[in-house]
């Protein structure tokens, strides 16, 4: 029996993280990022989009949505200030990325955080609809499903992964055309190797804040999902960084 992913929560000290993961991912994405955000004594929420990690992925499609994903991002929020965290950072990869910059944005009580390889500002190629659909059918041919079921489901996903990665785009043009709302200290990743989306879309989404409001960061050779691959220890480093000096500047 394959265990599904769960959401994480590692109650540690007194600042919180929230980690939103990427578009058809889970908290697995964010688990060495939290493990080490927790070593150094944050308290760390990686919560998991509604439709992920069920072990099927047309329910990403028939549970999920840009306004649901952004109520999970409020919701994540609104459970570690119940639990009394008062200084929280959010950070997203790719799809989390974008909600992560629209809470930052609505939310002037959030310390600060940013996105890791997220299409925030989106030009150019994404690789996301061939790769959903390979991963379906990974998820399928593992589940033992028949040449005509699996023939039958990815067909179903075909037809309906357009219009949802539509909204996906309609959500981030939105957030993308309101940046100057957001106040907070940023933290932008992009891996310059990625094959996912554009490797200048970290760039791209740099120049569109002041510069004293960034710590923008460029991993060579990286691809995109920058918290698990070659670039993983760097990352952690940097974020480690980037967390300390926006706490501190609360604390004084």
């Amino acid at each position: 029996m394959i265990r599904k992913p769960t959401p994480l929560f590692f109650e540690q000290g007194p600042q919180a993280v929230i980690l939103l993961h990427a578009y058809s991912g889970s908290s697995n994405d964010m688990r060495l990022l939290a493990r080490r955000l927790q070593s150094e004594n944050y308290t760390v929420l990686a919560p998991i989009f509604s439709g992920h990690a069920t072990g099927d992925p047309a329910d990403i499609l028939r549970q999920g949505s840009p306004q649901q994903w952004w109520q999970d991002t409020q919701t994540a929020i609104a459970n570690l200030r119940q639990r009394g965290y008062q200084q929280i950072a959010i950070f997203g990869l790719s799809l989390g990325g974008l909600f992560a910059t629209r809470a930052l944005m609505a939310d002037p009580e959030l310390q600060g955080g940013g996105t890791i390889a997220s299409p925030v500002i989106f030009r150019g190629q994404t690789n996301v609809p061939a790769t959903f659909m390979q991963m379906a059918q990974a998820d399928y041919q593992s589940q033992g499903l028949s040449v005509d079921e699996q023939t039958k489901r990815l067909a179903w996903l075909k037809e309906q992964l357009p219009a949802q990665l539509t909204a996906i785009q309609a959500f981030a043009d939105t957030t993308a055309t309101h940046l100057e709302r957001v106040k907070q200290p940023v933290f932008i990743a992009q891996g310059d190797a990625d094959q996912m989306i554009d490797p200048r879309s970290g760039q791209w989404l740099a120049d569109a804040y002041p510069s004293e409001q960034i710590d923008f960061h460029e991993y060579a050779g990286a691809g995109h999902v920058l918290t698990v691959n070659a670039a993983h220890h760097v990352l952690e480093t940097d974020i480690l960084a980037f967390l300390q000096t926006i706490f501190k500047n609360n604390e004084e």
